[in-house]
């Protein structure tokens, strides 16, 4: 059976394949589509989003708007990767895929309720929707399978020294989802930055030979200039997609149960994670901490997914 998820992304690049992995794969069955500030403001991920899926030509999966800002902070965009739009390099066209008139949680707490079994929450932006739904909604916790999140870092961070971007935007938001006792595993830089966007890779897509595809390789190309310009990277890791990586095959990556907690006050360390991965403070584990990734597995789910879209 496949597995349902929900994706509660930031688009962003790499969100995009994420959800076109999602699409694209007949392991997982997309129930829906959230949007949060993140990566740009929530006006432009909440159009991308949509513009994602009409891009791929997916119909029938509903997309909710919900929050423009973190729980307790001002929302820094990441214009320097992703562009004034978050989605910088393609002529965007106007989406088809419409917006849905609920809100983040009251889609989320729908999709929950109507599926038959529990459901996998798949967050590859800010926390800032889960850590609302977890609050509003304490009762459909045991509808959700499972969290499978990008962001943190077992090392360094991308926003400084220590933190990572989706955590550091949030971390009190990232501080009441891994407080929350429900399974949840981390995708951290730590194993995206082994998802490099190779000039072979680019090629392999382009191989493709379809609208997607097309799209996709100017994201891409987009992408690898920035983080070149900015982290000199030239070849980009592309982090998102590894989430529903795991939603469909777990063995795509090597993990570590491990306690995380989630720093909110550090000068110089806000919005790390910090791994304890060889069990120093002897507490209880609270995630599954994703250490390497199968490479050639990953991208040819990526590809796979690519080709099966319009």
């Amino acid at each position: 059976m496949p597995v349902p998820v929900i994706i509660d992304c930031d688009p962003g690049h790499d969100d995009v394949f994420a959800l076109w992995l999602a699409a694209g794969n007949p392991a997982v069955t997309l129930l829906g589509v959230t949007t949060v500030g993140g990566n740009g403001r929530l006006d432009h991920t909440t159009t991308n989003a949509r513009i994602a899926l009409t891009v791929a030509g997916v119909e029938g999966v509903p997309v909710a708007a919900g929050a423009d800002e973190p729980l307790q902070r001002e929302l820094t965009p990441a214009t320097w990767i992703h562009g004034d739009n978050a989605l910088g390099g393609p002529v965007l066209p106007e989406p088809t895929v419409p917006l849905d008139p609920r809100g983040a949680v009251e889609l989320i707490s729908d999709l929950l309720e109507a599926s038959p079994e529990p459901v996998t929450l798949i967050p590859t932006g800010p926390l800032t929707n889960i850590a609302t739904f977890l609050q509003r909604r304490p009762d459909l916790r045991g509808r959700i399978a499972e969290i499978i999140w990008m962001g943190g870092s077992t090392g360094r961070g991308n926003v400084g020294a220590y933190p990572e971007f989706n955590a550091w935007v949030d971390p009190e938001a990232a501080d009441l989802v891994f407080k929350s006792g429900l399974p949840l595993t981390m995708v951290g830089l730590n194993v995206s930055h082994q998802a490099l966007v190779t000039e072979q890779v680019i090629e392999s897509i382009q191989r493709i030979g379809n609208e997607t595809s097309a799209f996709g390789v100017e994201l891409l190309r987009f992408f690898c200039g920035a983080y070149d310009v900015a982290e000199g990277m030239p070849e980009a890791p592309l982090h998102d997609p590894i989430t529903v990586a795991i939603a469909i095959d777990r063995a795509v990556t090597t993990v570590r149960r491990c306690h995380v907690d989630i720093e909110t006050k550090g000068e110089f360390t806000s919005g790390a994670t910090a791994v304890d991965l060889h069990d120093m403070l002897g507490k209880e584990p609270n995630a599954d901490v994703a250490l390497t990734l199968d490479v050639p597995r990953f991208w040819q789910l990526v590809r796979e997914a690519v080709a099966t879209l319009r």
